[in-house]
C-alpha cells in the first residue's frame, strides 16, 4: 500500500554525527514551522561506527514524522543520498548535511526557488567556513572544471543543500561518487537549475569526512559525467573518432615510409617509425570495434530495459482525456 504524498521530503546521510544530531532536528523543526506544508524527515545511518543511531531512534520515539534507514555498513555519500531519493515520498527533496554546516533556514530560499518555476536548486556556500588549502581551493578548481565539461554553470557542486522535485530526482540513478554532480547528471533530463546563495556554518563538532586523497575519484567521475552526457547515447561517435585520428595518423605515416622506401631507395628496416604506423593502425581498428561493441551494449540497453531517450516536460493537448 502506497504512503501519503507528503509536500516536502529533507534528506540528511548521517555519518558519526551524534552530537550535532539533537541540534539539527531542533534547527529543521524551526525552519519547517511557519512554512504551513506536510514533511518528512529522512536520516540515513550510513553505517556509523558511534551512538548516531541510538541518537536517532530517541528523535524518532518523540516524532513519528521522522524516518531512519539503516544502512548495513559505510557505503558512502551516493548511496546513502540514492536510499533516501528510493524511499522519499515528498513532492520536492530537500537534500543536506548532518554536520550542522548547512543551515536549515536557507530551506525557504531553496523553495521559493523552485516556486519560480525551477526543478533543481543548488546552494551556493559562497562564504565557505573551511580550510583554504585542503577544501576551498580544491573545491574552486573542480568547481571550474566541471563547469567547463559539463556546460552547467554553477559556483558549488559540492553544497549537499539542495531542493529537486521528485519527478526528476526519481529519473536519476547515482553511482561511486556521482552525489556532487546531481546537477551535471539532472541536466540530462533538461531540467531548469537555478543556485541561491546560502549560509555557511564552522564545524562544532567531529571532524569532516573529506580530503585531498578523494581528488582522483572526482576526476575520473567528471570524465564519467563528460561521457554520459555527451556520448552515452552514441559511444561510437567518440570511440569511432579517436580511432579514425589514430588509423589516419598511422596510415599517413606508412605512405610516407613507402614514398620514402620505393621512390627515394631509403631502407625503412630498423626505424622505430615504421612500427609506430603499425601500432597506430591497430589501434585504431580496436578503437573503431570497441564503439561498435559499444554501440550494441547501449541500444540492447535501452531496449531490454524499456528506458527512453527522451524525457518529456509536459503534454499540453485539448483533445487528451484527463484521468
Amino acid at each position: 500500500m502506497s504512503r501519503e504524498r507528503l509536500d516536502l521530503s529533507i534528506i540528511i546521510p548521517v555519518y558519526n554525527e551524534e552530537e550535532n544530531l539533537p541540534i539539527l532536528y531542533q534547527e529543521i523543526k524551526e525552519a519547517l514551522a511557519s512554512l504551513q506544508r506536510s514533511y518528512e524527515i529522512i536520516f540515513i545511518d550510513d553505517g556509523s561506527q558511534d551512538n548516531s543511531f541510538a541518537v536517532l531512534k530517541q528523535i524518532q520515539a518523540l516524532d513519528p514524522g521522522v524516518k531512519i534507514i539503516r544502512l548495513r555498513r559505510n557505503f558512502g555519500q551516493t548511496a546513502a543520498l540514492s536510499a533516501g531519493f528510493d524511499y522519499a515520498q515528498g513532492k520536492i527533496i530537500i537534500t543536506m548535511d548532518a554536520d550542522l554546516q548547512n543551515d536549515p533556514h536557507d530551506i525557504p530560499l531553496l523553495l521559493a526557488k523552485i516556486e519560480e518555476g525551477y526543478d533543481m536548486v543548488n546552494g551556493w556556500r559562497q562564504k565557505r567556513q573551511d580550510k583554504f588549502l585542503t577544501r576551498r581551493l580544491p573545491s574552486m578548481i573542480a568547481n571550474r572544471l566541471i563547469s567547463l565539461l559539463t556546460g552547467i554553470r554553477l559556483h558549488d557542486y559540492g553544497c549537499t543543500l539542495k531542493a529537486i522535485r521528485q519527478e526528476v530526482i526519481k529519473n536519476i540513478r547515482l553511482y561511486g561518487e556521482l552525489h556532487r554532480f546531481i546537477p551535471a547528471v539532472a541536466s540530462i533530463l533538461g531540467v531548469r537549475i537555478a543556485e541561491v546563495k546560502v549560509n555557511h556554518r564552522p564545524r562544532r563538532f567531529g571532524r569532516s569526512k573529506y580530503n585531498l586523497f578523494r581528488l582522483p575519484r572526482v576526476i575520473l567521475d567528471m570524465l564519467t559525467i563528460k561521457f554520459l552526457l555527451s556520448y552515452s547515447t552514441r559511444p561510437l561517435q567518440i570511440f569511432g573518432l579517436l580511432g579514425l585520428v589514430s588509423g589516419a595518423v598511422g596510415f599517413f605515416i606508412a605512405l610516407w615510409l613507402s614514398y620514402q622506401r620505393l621512390i627515394l631507395k631509403i631502407s625503412s628496416a630498423n626505424r622505430p617509425i615504421l612500427l609506430l604506423a603499425v601500432l597506430l593502425m591497430v589501434i585504431g581498428v580496436q578503437f573503431i570495434t570497441l564503439g561498435l561493441m559499444a554501440e550494441i551494449m547501449v541500444r540492447t540497453y535501452h531496449e531490454s530495459t524499456g528506458k527512453p531517450i527522451y524525457h518529456i516536460r509536459e503534454i499540453i493537448d485539448a483533445h487528451r482525456s484527463e484521468d
